[in-house]
């Protein structure tokens, strides 16, 4: 008898443009068995979007590791399990790294579906240093940690890339201006694939001047390497 054919399918959803989701991730979340989402009410939307009608999971940060057992019976059980995120892929700054290892501690198939990315998005977008790069995912919340962490990145000889919130870059441009070259180059990109984006790119200087106190929308900052 040939064990049941149940596997983990790590899909990525669009970061904004709800036409960026490939036709390989649409049949696999109308072939899935469940669909563990971080955000089950954000999902819907997308799942309506596709006209779809599925069983949810909860997965998101606060309860990953105790989905861990029953994503893993039901694999083994024959299930197909897709895990996506509210958007972008999974396990790069969302939930999902932990259920992803966990399935394939126990020898049990993980397919990925690949699709849209943020910090790939903005770093082709902003015109600097393609590799080596560096993704720092959102930066420190706290501002002795988002010195520290932007400090380092003045010296990194290659291209840093992090999230940021709206709310704290006025802050964190702040510090670019103090900390890195002012001929250097600096990028940021909000509101990824919609109506609104916005690729900026300029010195520290004329990047906080653009943005002054308002920034909307999702944040990615791309920071040139060191020149020296």
């Amino acid at each position: 008898m040939n064990p049941p054919s149940g596997r983990l399918i790590v899909i990525g959803t669009p970061i904004g443009n709800l036409s960026d989701i490939s036709p390989r991730a649409c049949q696999a979340l109308a072939t899935a068995d469940l669909i563990a989402a971080e955000d089950t009410r954000h999902s819907g939307l997308l799942l309506q979007h596709l006209g779809l009608k599925k069983s949810f999971l909860s997965v998101q940060k606060f309860n990953e590791a105790a989905r861990e057992s029953e994503i893993i019976e039901r694999i083994r059980s024959g299930q197909t399990i897709a895990l996506i995120t509210d958007s972008g892929m999974p396990a790069i700054s969302d939930p999902g790294e932990r259920i992803v290892r966990a399935v394939r501690r126990e020898n049990l198939p993980v397919e990925v579906i690949p699709g849209p990315s943020a910090p790939i998005h903005a770093l082709i977008a902003s015109g600097l240093p393609a590799l080596p790069f560096y993704f720092g995912g959102f930066l420190p919340p706290k501002s002795g940690g988002r010195l520290k962490e932007l400090t380092v990145a003045a010296t990194r000889d290659h291209t840093s890339i992090y999230f940021e919130s709206p709310h704290r870059l006025s802050k964190t441009l702040a510090v670019l201006v103090e900390v890195f070259p002012s001929d250097s180059r600096i990028c940021v990109a909000r509101e990824l694939t919609k109506k609104f984006e916005e690729v900026f790119v300029g010195t520290p200087a004329e990047v906080a001047a653009h943005f002054g106190e308002k920034a909307k929308g999702e944040i990615t900052l791309v920071l040139s390497p060191f020149s020296p």
